[in-house]
C-alpha cells in the first residue's frame, strides 16, 4: 500500500463527501476519500438525480397526452416502464462517472471499503468486495482531519418496516419492474409527494397519508394548500392528520389500515406502499461513540463549522442534521474544509438554504413562512401574485400557480420567498441570492425583471407586498 497518511480523509463519496474533498485538494492539502459503493452517494444514484429523470418522463408523457391543447396531435401515446427505468439508471452512471473524474482530475485518492474510526487520527477500512480496477482498498489510513460524511438511510416504523417486495422505500421505487396499478404512499414530505406525483402522473392511483394537518409539513401554509388543490385535481387522493397503524400484506398487494384524527379507521388495498416518513443518519458502525463523538437523535453535534466533540473528526451533510438536502451537505463541505485549512469561515445560514420538490406542480421556498415569521414577532408586509396574471405562464399553459414574499414591515427586509408552480425550482435562486445581500423591497422592485418571462411574477409579488401590482 502507498504512503497511508493524510491531511484529511472523508469518509463517504456523496454530495458533501467529494465536495469537500475537492476543496481541501485545492487548498494543498493531501486527501482521500473512503466510499464503500458508489460515487455520488444517494442524491446521485438513489436520490436528486434519477427521481428528477423519472420525473421528466412523466412530464413529457403528461405534456404527449395533452398535445391538444397545444394544437398539435400525438396518437397511440404509451410509455416503456423498464426503459423509462434504465434512461434514469443511465443518468446516474454517467455523473457518477464524472464524480470519479473530478477527484483523479484533483488528485484526490479514492478508497474503496467500509470505514470505522479505530483511534483519534486512524480510520481502519475493510475493503470492498469488487474495488475498481488498481484501486486504494483495506488497511489502516491516518490523518490529522477525519470528516464524516457517511448520508442517511430511510426510516422504518416499527410493524411497518420495508420489505422491498410489497413495501417500498425510494430504493424500490425508483426501479419498478413493473407500474403499479395503485399506490399507498406513507409521508407527504418532498421523496413522498414526489413519487406519489410520478406514479400518478403515469396513470397510479395514488393515496397519500400524512399524520401531520398540512401534507408538505414543512412549506408554507398557503402554498401547501395550493400543491393540495393541484393534486386532488389530478385525481390524487389525500389523507392528511391520519396515520397507517399496520398493514395486511397479500400475495401481490398490501391493505393498509388507516385511522384518521377523529379515530375513523378504514382499510386502502393497494399493488405497494412507499415509506416516505423521513431519514436517519449513517452513524452506526463508525466507532464515533467510543471516541466520544457527540450525538444526539442519530445526529453527529457539530458546531456549525463541521467540529465534532473530539478534536481532529468533523461531520457534514445529512449525518450533522437537517436540513437533509444536497446542497446543504455540498456548502458544509467547503465551509468545513476552509476551516480547517484556517481560513476565515462562518456558519451557514441555515433560513437562507433554499428547499425544493419536483412533483406537478413544483414547490420551492427559502426563508420564514408566514406562520413562523409571525411567531419570531414580525410585522409583516405579504405580497403575492398568481401564475394566472402572467402571460409566460398562459403561453405554457401553466396558469395555475403562485408566489408569495414576506417581509419585515418595519425594515424592508426579505424574510421568505414561497413558490408553487411550473419552473419555480429554477426561479427560487433568485429570492436566495437577494436574501444573501440583504436586499430590501426597495432594490427589488428597483430592479429590472425581464419580459415575457416567469421571473416577473416574483417582481409582482414584491410589488404586491407594498400596494404597487401591476397585472392584478
Amino acid at each position: 500500500m502507498a504512503d497511508a497518511s493524510y491531511d484529511v480523509i472523508v469518509i463517504g463519496g456523496g454530495p458533501g463527501g467529494y465536495v469537500a474533498a475537492i476543496r481541501a485538494a485545492q487548498l494543498g492539502l493531501k486527501t482521500a476519500v473512503v466510499e464503500r459503493s458508489h460515487l455520488g452517494g444517494i442524491c446521485l444514484n438513489w436520490g436528486c438525480i434519477p427521481t428528477k429523470a423519472l420525473l421528466r418522463s412523466a412530464e413529457i408523457y403528461h405534456y404527449m397526452q395533452h398535445a391538444k391543447d397545444y394544437g398539435l396531435s400525438a396518437t397511440g401515446v404509451g410509455f416503456d416502464a423498464a426503459a423509462v427505468v434504465k434512461r434514469s439508471r443511465g443518468v446516474s452512471a454517467q455523473l457518477n462517472t464524472g464524480v470519479g473524474f473530478l477527484l483523479k482530475k484533483n488528485k484526490v485518492d479514492v478508497i474503496w471499503g467500509t470505514a470505522k474510526l479505530a483511534a483519534p487520527g486512524k480510520v481502519s477500512v475493510t475493503a470492498a468486495e469488487n474495488p475498481p480496477k488498481g484501486a486504494l482498498g483495506g488497511g489502516d489510513y491516518t490523518s490529522k482531519n477525519i470528516i464524516v460524511a457517511t448520508g442517511a438511510r430511510p426510516r422504518a416504523l416499527p410493524g411497518l418496516e420495508p420489505d422491498k417486495k410489497l413495501i417500498w422505500t425510494y430504493f424500490e421505487a425508483m426501479v419498478p419492474e413493473t407500474m403499479p396499478k395503485s399506490l399507498v404512499v406513507m409521508g407527504s414530505g418532498a421523496i413522498g409527494i414526489e413519487f406519489a406525483s410520478f406514479y400518478r402522473t403515469m396513470g397510479a392511483e395514488v393515496t397519500v397519508v400524512e399524520v401531520l394537518p398540512q401534507i408538505l409539513p414543512v412549506e408554507d401554509e398557503e402554498i401547501a394548500a395550493v400543491a393540495r388543490k393541484r393534486f386532488e385535481k389530478q385525481g390524487m387522493k389525500i389523507l392528511s392528520g391520519a396515520k397507517v397503524t399496520g398493514v395486511t400484506k397479500h400475495a401481490d398487494s398490501i391493505t393498509a389500515h388507516v385511522e384518521d384524527s377523529k379515530g375513523v379507521k378504514h382499510d386502502i388495498t393497494a399493488d405497494r406502499m412507499i415509506s416516505a416518513v423521513g431519514v436517519v443518519g449513517n452513524v452506526d458502525g463508525l466507532g464515533l461513540e467510543a471516541l466520544g463523538v457527540k450525538i444526539e437523535r442519530g445526529i453527529i453535534v457539530t458546531d456549525g463549522l463541521g467540529r465534532t466533540t473530539v478534536p481532529g473528526v468533523w461531520a457534514i451533510g445529512d449525518v450533522a442534521g437537517p436540513p437533509m438536502l444536497a446542497h446543504k451537505a455540498e456548502h458544509e463541505g467547503v465551509i468545513c474544509v476552509e476551516t480547517i485549512k484556517g481560513l476565515h469561515t462562518h456558519a451557514m445560514d441555515k433560513n437562507k438554504i433554499p428547499g425544493c420538490t419536483y412533483c406537478t406542480p413544483q414547490i420551492a421556498s427559502v426563508g420564514l413562512t408566514e406562520k413562523k415569521a409571525k411567531e419570531q414577532g414580525y410585522e409583516l408586509r405579504v405580497g403575492r401574485f398568481p401564475f394566472v396574471g402572467n402571460g409566460k405562464a398562459i403561453a405554457l399553459g401553466e396558469p395555475d400557480g403562485l408566489v408569495k414574499t414576506i417581509f419585515d414591515k418595519k425594515t424592508g427586509q426579505l424574510l421568505g420567498a414561497h413558490m408553487v408552480g411550473a419552473e419555480v425550482t429554477e426561479l427560487i435562486q433568485g429570492f436566495v441570492i437577494a436574501m444573501n445581500l440583504e436586499t430590501t423591497e426597495e432594490e427589488l422592485i428597483h430592479a429590472v425583471f425581464p419580459h415575457p418571462t416567469l421571473s416577473e411574477m416574483m417582481h409582482e409579488s414584491v410589488l404586491d407586498a407594498y400596494g404597487r401590482v401591476i397585472h392584478t
